[in-house]
């Protein structure tokens, strides 16, 4: 197994990743290899720091980056030789097993669905994000970004990509799936959710358990709450800010603290051909690492491989 890793996307590179992937090769099998990819000259004084023989990793060097801010599009077919380019090269190549950054977003969602592609009976891939849940435990809401509009079988596609994701990786059995609405009556919402509705609930890919509504992001009553992309990305958002306004206001909450994005690492892009995860521009080394740790639990689990046996 190749766990491949940008070392130079978001704000801290490559300290940030180094330091990240450090972290996250102490937890790994001796099967697992990391492959770092970016400027090796700039990552080694932080190796020697951690006093860590950068011997026990695997580099690709690359001096190009992908800046925060450039135009996904331009930026990809601009700069063939940036670390999020060549590590989509080396995806394509099977080279490496997975491929995470915390980079360019967009230059993320471009360069998957241009090199490895979208899986064969996928109309849009999502963008997912892990939701804690009051009780215990956690759920996956999707899409939350990639796909602004929608039609009803996007979010019906959605479901089976949020259910193979909660039931592999989340390890939960016959996941709930809920389509986010402003109420739980079938006639409720607008004409898109309306016909998703009529969608899910005929379907035999998941456990439709109907419309679920704000309020019901954290409890029980769905383990995958699906949802266009302009209203998951609001709600995520507006949610990871409960965990600064805790922070804000100099309070410890147990519940709360599960909304620091670093214990999840970064978003999987699913709906491609192999694993990719999307990590904030922002992210510290424990970000990092867990990012590493998804990527590794996505190849061991083999999650691919499953979502592409149900879109045959």
């Amino acid at each position: 197994m190749k766990i491949g890793l940008d070392i130079m996307g978001g704000d801290f590179a490559p300290k940030a990743a180094v330091l990240g992937a450090i972290a996250a090769y102490e937890l790994l099998e001796s099967d697992q290899q990391l492959v770092l990819i970016g400027d090796k000259e700039q990552a080694l004084p932080f190796f020697k720091e951690q006093k860590f023989n950068p011997d026990k990793v695997e580099f690709v060097h690359t001096t190009d980056v992908i800046g925060m801010g450039e135009h996904p599009t331009k930026a990809i077919t601009q700069k063939p030789e940036s670390s999020i380019c060549v590590g989509f090269r080396l995806l394509k190549e099977g080279k490496i097993d997975s491929f995470a950054s915390a980079g360019n977003t967009g230059a993320m969602l471009v360069g998957a669905m241009f090199s490895v592609k979208t899986i064969p009976g996928v109309s849009r891939p999502a963008v997912s994000s892990i939701v804690p849940k009051l009780k215990d435990g956690f759920g996956i809401m999707l899409d939350v970004g990639a796909n602004s509009d929608c039609k009803p079988d996007t979010l019906l596609q959605f479901g089976i990509l949020g259910s193979l994701f909660a039931e592999n990786i989340l390890e939960i059995q016959n996941p709930k799936i809920g389509l986010i609405n402003i109420g739980e009556e079938e006639e409720k919402g607008n004409l898109l959710s309306q016909a998703a509705y009529s969608l899910m609930k005929e379907t035999n890919k998941f456990n439709f358990v109907g419309n679920v509504e704000g309020r019901d992001l954290f409890n029980e009553k769905a383990d995958v709450i699906v949802c266009d992309g302009f209203t998951g990305n609001v709600m995520l958002k507006l949610a990871e800010t409960f965990y600064i306004l805790t922070l804000k206001k100099g309070f410890k909450d147990e519940f709360f603290a599960k909304f620091n994005y670093e214990q999840y690492g970064g978003s999987p892009i699913l709906g491609v051909n192999a694993p990719v995860i999307v990590g904030h521009g922002i992210s510290p080394p424990e970000a990092i690492k867990n990012m590493v740790l998804l990527s590794r639990d996505m190849i061991k689990t083999e999650l691919i491989k499953k979502i592409t046996s149900a879109f045959k």
